[in-house]
């Protein structure tokens, strides 16, 4: 009964911090950038918001954090950027799919590998792990086709293959 309720009491706790540390942001965020910045600057802070502020942007007075944070998300980043943007719409859409597809199964390949030949797990389980570990790896490495869909696919496969294993074993049961 004790471990219950301490489990509970952590669960409660984790809770809270996770909402009071949304809430924080969102208040962070809807604070306005200007005032703010030009605080942190008068009180001589290691930390200021200039590395937020978009070249070629003009900010009023009454523009918050987030809308700023939101400008300089969506400008493109650098000549880098717009050269490999300006490359990869040359390239067919096939083909970068293709090469997105070959990016995929060397991380899984690589992952594969890893299981095999360091740990005891057979051919199935390490299939399904290094699948699922190869789309997060995926997902957060740079490749070929803009966008999140890609990633959201190889992320989704590896998922439902595993899902429906777990769905396979409990329907045997």
């Amino acid at each position: 009964m004790q471990r219950t309720i301490f489990q509970f009491i952590i669960l409660l706790l984790l809770a809270s911090l996770c909402l009071s540390g949304f809430l924080l942001v969102r208040h962070l965020l809807g604070l306005p950038f200007r005032p703010t910045n030009d605080a942190l600057h008068k009180r001589g802070s290691a930390f200021n918001l200039d590395f937020l502020i978009p070249s070629g942007t003009y900010l009023d007075e009454k523009i918050t954090i987030g809308e700023v944070l939101r400008i300089r998300i969506r400008k493109e980043r650098s000549i880098y950027e717009r050269a490999l943007r300006g490359v990869f719409g040359l390239i067919p859409t096939r083909y970068r799919s293709l090469a997105d597809l070959f990016l995929f199964l060397f991380w899984s390949l690589c992952f594969m590998t890893f299981f095999r030949v360091f740990t005891f797990m057979g051919y199935g389980r390490s299939f399904r792990g290094s699948l699922f570990l190869g789309g997060v790896t995926y997902y957060f490495m740079p490749d070929f086709s803009p966008g999140r869909a890609d990633d959201i696919f190889f992320l989704a496969v590896p998922l439902l293959i595993i899902l429906l294993r777990k769905y396979i074993l409990r329907r045997k049961e």
